[in-house]
């Protein structure tokens, strides 16, 4: 007997459906095609301790599989339930007029309990986009995929709940909850406040311009200045995600099997703050078959990475092109995808091995050469593509015992929310652009074009610390953002200086 049952693919941050055809005939033999990998072809082995100890038997006829379509690879064990269900169901233990309005995905235990697996987010929504009636995945996923509406989801905790279901000897009770509601109830919470942090008002405006324009910003400070601990706070004072944006930030969370049991949309951006020691393949995402890396993690969000200089040169340079594009894509000899990849760069060093170099008190033991040798490791297309290099000096005892709390993040929130609002409206009408950071040259000449004396104090500028044409860009970007916190409809010469003020390590006295 020939029995279709269905469950999907995952391929970048969609899913695919997948067919799969059992064929039950005369004979002993167990044939399973279609591109499997090995772990889907261990899956027999999973499948027949599962049935045996909930009181079924492996059908003893030749047993034919087809995982269409057979040009994509099939990877992992998430096909142990549909495959399960298949063989049942051409062996006739399972009633077949139900199996076509449902998909199904779930790992099989020996016991045949059903383990979480990845990507349940995408798979739901594929299943609503092809109008299945219902979706029957791992209890621990049911949540994860219960925010896709319009669509029937099933927790099951044991194979033996999936068969009787389809029997109609039980009910399966669908997972329900109320995304709006937990989502926005979940938008205002965090932890840290930039209220906690005492002086160092410069570095809270650079921070404040970052967000409003989604720029990306370069902290240099002494050790014990407050770098991290001023980083940490920025995505307390981004706008709150927008529903698109959290789907689309969950649907990586999920093919990472980043998002746990709690499930449900990610209410707050993110922010990865990955270790120096990382690869290439952990940063940029990748592997034999590729999954998300800690840039398109990041996507909406913050990516901090912390002493800077103490990264591999190749991570570094990697990160050039996925700034710029927004995107990453990873190609291997048996497939390509692609992984968003927009999230704002916030990074933080050291101007000297020993820390020390234009601190204030203590002295530094480099010499010039060292600190040059230093700075170097940073290399100039990379630091062009940093909107802001902020300097952060150490707070002085006075500040640093002031009870007097600082302004709170939820005021700047709404000052940088103001900001983008204003950027949202001009670019209404251009695809791909949200913010100020996103803007091409094209749209430089229409929205930030500087009057006569911002140009001839932007010529002065560029002539004296020798800035390249993307840093003049980025200068144009940065004052744009500032003439929107004032609510400015043109570029003043102010929000120019400001701006220029902001390329700290372009200036001719760092380093000796």
């Amino acid at each position: 007997m020939l029995i279709k049952v269905f469950g999907a693919a995952v391929q970048g941050i969609d899913a695919t459906l997948i067919t799969i055809e059992v064929n039950s005939s005369r004979g002993c033999m167990f044939y399973l095609v279609g591109l499997p990998d090995s772990a889907v072809k261990e899956s027999q082995q999973r499948i027949r301790s599962a049935l045996q100890v909930n009181g079924y038997r492996m059908p003893s006829s030749s047993i034919t599989i087809n995982m269409a379509p057979a040009d994509i690879r099939k990877e992992g064990a998430a096909y142990d339930l549909p495959l399960a269900i298949g063989i049942l169901g051409s062996a006739e233990v399972i009633r077949p007029d139900k199996l076509e309005d449902y998909l199904l995905m779930g790992e099989l235990s020996l016991d045949g309990s059903l383990q979480p697996i990845k990507g349940v987010l995408p798979i739901a929504i594929k299943a609503r986009e092809l109008g299945f009636k219902g979706l029957i995945v791992p209890r621990q996923n049911a949540r994860e995929a219960a925010v896709v509406n319009n669509l029937s989801v099933y927790g099951a905790d044991n194979i033996k709940e999936v068969i009787e279901f389809f029997n109609d000897a039980r009910q399966l009770t669908p997972t329900v909850i109320n995304t709006r509601e937990e989502f926005y109830s979940r938008q205002s919470e965090s932890d840290l406040d930039f209220s906690d942090v005492k002086g160092q008002e410069n570095v809270k405006r650079a921070l404040e311009v970052a967000a409003a324009g989604g720029h990306n910003i370069l902290l240099i400070g002494a050790p014990g200045s407050g770098k991290s601990m001023l980083a940490k706070r920025l995505p307390s004072i981004l706008p709150p995600l927008s529903l698109g944006e959290s789907l689309e930030t969950t649907k990586i969370h999920s093919v990472a099997g980043k998002l746990g049991q709690e499930g449900g949309l990610i209410s707050k951006r993110p922010f990865r703050d990955p270790h120096h020691s990382i690869s290439t393949a952990a940063m940029t995402g990748g592997g034999n078959y590729p999954q998300p890396g800690e840039i398109s993690l990041a996507h909406h969000g913050v990516l901090f990475l912390d002493e800077l200089p103490e990264f591999s040169r190749n991570v570094l340079e990697v990160l050039r092109q996925p700034l710029e594009d927004r995107k990453i894509s990873i190609s291997r000899v048996k497939c390509n995808v692609e992984y968003p990849a927009s999230f704002t760069l916030v990074a933080s060093m050291n101007p000297c091995p020993c820390g020390y170099y234009t601190h204030p008190t203590k002295a530094c033991v480099c010499s010039p050469g060292q600190v040059q040798k230093y700075l170097n490791r940073i290399s100039g297309p990379l630091l062009d593509r940093i909107d802001l290099q902020i300097e952060v000096i150490p707070v002085p005892f006075e500040k640093m015992s002031d009870a007097r709390p600082g302004e709170p993040s939820a005021v700047i929130r709404q000052r940088v929310i103001r900001a983008r609002q204003i950027q949202e409206q001009r670019y209404a009408d251009i695809k791909g652009v949200y913010c100020n950071a996103q803007m091409n040259s094209k749209l430089l000449n229409l929205y930030a074009r500087p009057n006569e004396q911002g140009l001839t104090l932007l010529k002065n500028a560029m002539n004296r610390l020798n800035l390249s044409a993307r840093a003049y860009d980025r200068i144009l970007k940065v004052s744009r953002t500032i003439a929107d916190l004032e609510g400015s409809e043109t570029i003043q010469p102010a929000h120019l200086a400001e701006a220029i003020g902001y390329r700290n390590l372009d200036r001719e006295d760092w380093a000796g």
